[in-house]
């Protein structure tokens, strides 16, 4: 039976690699483990790796250059390494993507992971996107990360170790702004642009991790890193804190410098993910995208798709399409014949390109038919995609003119993944089948 393992390991020792490898088995990130550089460099040439984590725990000074080695291995895949070691900010410097304390709990590597490998993906798609527009005479142009000093909300009341916390960022020139209740947290998280958030657990820990879920309910707050100070004890294990989406946990009795530290490296990860999805989101104001919705027309969709399917390939990384064609039900036809269909097509399209990442391509080929390119997707998880843009989309009613009920536009899906042989065109001819033969069903 092949090995599907997606994350490698490279540590000398099993007290930290071991745990951490059994966890992330678990929690369904299959992992290899490797003792030094030789071992590492041959998984990567057998095996489909995602992202790598290094225990730099007392490793020597040479292995800091092994970011390198090991993303130099999978290009042009780009690879993400982490690196378990003390915050440090010589350890970015040699090539690492992030830097995370011991001990490293699976479920805040799975976390950092997703993130990571959607950034690596996001900036393959940039690279693409730059040539497809370019044979089109436009530019993308990637921001560099935002510079300056990192933004940080501290949430909590004014407890002693929670201000020395405070004070600590302020030595490593962050601009701290504290907010002592959650209403107060929420208006400035609203007005204002936070690179991270720390919250101190205190004498109420549920109104932290209350603080969380909202944050992650936010679909412009959901992405910034979030890491809980508290004190130790039994009150929220890190087991409980990352599975309600803390992003780092830390304890009030570790130094406040090295928390510091911790969460200013966090703050560093996102500034650099949300240059990719800036620039990737500046493809809607090309001046090539179809005027009514603001996604891929179907020629740009095509040429795209194209590049995306040979990429994938050179890659070694999953493609998978999808379409969706409106359904043909009554109400729709009686909607569709009054020209009110005409009139919700660009807000279902607009719908369909914010319901998508920002790496995926969303596009409309015909007045009532819609295409997605994911990239590095299964088609299992594209079919997921495509199921809950279109339960999104169901749940939403439309006018269909004075004296009429509104109506629901519903979706007859098709999914196909681009195989090796295969083209993309051929994909997305299959998909476009099923969504047909859906509809006449």
């Amino acid at each position: 039976m092949p090995i599907h393992a997606r994350i490698l390991i490279v540590a000398r020792e099993d007290d930290r690699a071991g745990p951490l490898a059994e966890g992330l088995d678990r929690l369904g990130w299959r992992t290899v483990t490797a003792r030094g550089p030789f071992a590492a460099i041959a998984a990567l040439g057998d095996l489909q790796i995602e992202a790598a984590i290094v225990d730099l725990i007392g490793a020597s000074h040479d292995t800091l250059s092994f970011a390198r080695r090991l993303k130099a291995a999978c290009a042009p895949r780009r690879l993400p390494v982490i690196a378990i070691a003390e915050p440090d900010p010589q350890i970015a410097s040699h090539g690492f993507d992030l830097t995370l304390a011991p001990p490293l709990h699976p479920a805040q590597a799975v976390m950092r992971l997703e993130s990571l490998v959607r950034m690596s993906v996001a900036e393959e798609e940039f690279e693409l996107r730059h040539e497809t527009f370019a044979e089109r005479g436009r530019r993308l142009e990637l921001p560099e990360a935002e510079g300056g000093p990192a933004r940080v909300l501290c949430i909590g009341e004014p407890a002693p170790q929670f201000l020395a916390l405070s004070n600590a960022l302020t030595r490593y020139e962050a601009q701290v702004v504290g907010a002592f209740t959650s209403y107060t947290a929420f208006d400035y998280l609203h007005e204002r642009t936070f690179d991270a958030v720390v919250l101190w657990a205190g004498e109420t820990p549920q109104e932290a991790l209350a603080i969380i879920a909202g944050m992650r309910r936010n679909t412009r707050l959901y992405h910034i890193p979030a890491l809980l100070y508290q004190r130790r004890g039994p009150d929220i294990t890190a087991a409980d804190a990352f599975n309600k989406g803390v992003t780092d946990v830390a304890s009030a009795e570790v130094s406040e410098n090295d928390t510091a530290k911790r969460v200013l490296e966090l703050a560093r990860s996102y500034r650099r993910q949300s240059a990719i999805r800036r620039a990737l989101e500046k493809a809607k104001s090309s001046g090539l995208m179809d005027a009514a919705t603001g996604l891929f027309t179907r020629d740009l969709f095509a040429a795209h798709l194209m590049r995306l399917a040979a990429a994938a390939r050179v890659r070694n990384r999953p493609l998978a399409v999808c379409v969706l064609k409106v359904a043909e039900r009554p109400e729709v036809v009686v909607a569709r014949a009054g020209g009110w269909l005409d009139r919700a097509i660009p807000q279902i399209g607009s719908m369909i390109g914010r319901l998508v990442r920002a790496e995926d391509t969303a596009a409309r080929l015909s007045p009532e038919v819609f295409a997605l390119a994911l990239p590095a997707t299964s088609i299992a998880a594209a079919r997921l995609t495509a199921e809950r843009i279109a339960a999104v989309i169901g749940c939403t009613a439309f006018e269909a003119g004075p004296d009429r009920q509104p109506f629901v536009a519903e979706f007859d899906i098709g999914v196909a993944e681009v195989t090796p042989g295969e083209s993309a065109a051929k994909a997305l001819e299959v998909a476009a089948a099923q969504a047909s033969e859906r509809q006449a069903s």
